[in-house]
């Protein structure tokens, strides 16, 4: 073979597996990206995952970050699981907190949610409250004397966080100026929800992450340990207070990029 005819080989060569590499990479271009379902927890609303959504929205993610309405587990995740009907596709479900509790529950039987993302949330087995998880280990501030509790309905009762301790139980890491608009605004959760036992667990058959926040007052850090690994969830840990989401958000839209691929 002449030396003319295997620099034309080699070039047609090195042509072909080019082409191939950029069609490659156009298919993983254009392959959709999962909706990311953002699920917030008791005395909070959505807008705490304000920072997080932007920066998954600057990187073409579909976005929902849906009012939970924090009325009880079971009638939480059923509203929630309904919402998820809905979309087409996959689906990475993210939650803080409380809203762990019912991603866990939501997501069962859902066949499009790829991936759950725990950020300093409760990730309980079948039967566990979020009481049996949050006082498991000792640490959590979040008691009776930290709540205000308000009758609404029928013998109902609501919880909220008080004033004078919003900031250092929940989010110690935020501006004050931030935080007193948070108390303000808090969303507050029927009490039921602290004894209602869970359902069965999604993280059992759908993989996880988990952003654990190390200065957590809410809910204590070895409790998250514990459940992550319980879960056998993939764990990156932040020095944060409970709303790790608001303090940290780079860490955790980067969290739900990993659980999204």
């Amino acid at each position: 073979m002449t030396t003319t005819r295997r620099a034309v080989l080699a070039g047609s060569a090195a042509v072909a597996t080019g082409a191939l590499l950029g069609t490659s990479k156009a298919q993983a271009e254009a392959k959709p990206k999962p909706t990311v379902v953002l699920v917030h927890g008791a005395f909070a609303d959505s807008s705490g995952w304000n920072e997080v959504s932007a920066r998954l929205i600057r990187e073409n993610y579909p976005v929902i970050a849906p009012a939970n309405p924090l009325r009880g587990v079971a009638a939480d995740s059923a509203y929630l699981a309904s919402l998820l009907a809905t979309l087409s596709g996959p689906i990475v479900l993210a939650a803080h907190s409380y809203g762990g509790i019912v991603i866990t529950n939501a997501a069962t039987g859902n066949p499009n949610v790829k991936a759950l993302v725990y950020v300093a949330a409760f990730a309980p087995d079948q039967g566990e409250s979020l009481l049996d998880l949050q006082n498991k280990y000792p640490g959590s501030k979040l008691n009776e004397a930290a709540l205000d509790f308000r009758p609404y309905g029928d013998g109902l009762v609501e919880g909220y966080i008080k004033k004078e301790v919003f900031h250092g139980v929940f989010a110690g890491d935020v501006p004050r100026a931030t935080t007193d608009l948070m108390q303000a605004g808090q969303r507050p959760a029927d009490t039921r929800t602290l004894g209602e036992p869970s359902g069965t667990s999604a993280w059992k058959t759908i993989p996880s992450y988990y952003l654990i926040a190390r200065n957590d007052q809410v809910l204590p850090v070895a409790a998250q340990r514990f459940m992550a690994r319980r879960a056998g969830s993939r764990v990156h840990e932040v020095g944060a207070s409970h709303v790790a989401m608001i303090s940290q958000p780079s860490m955790a839209a980067d969290l739900i990029k990993s659980a999204a691929r």
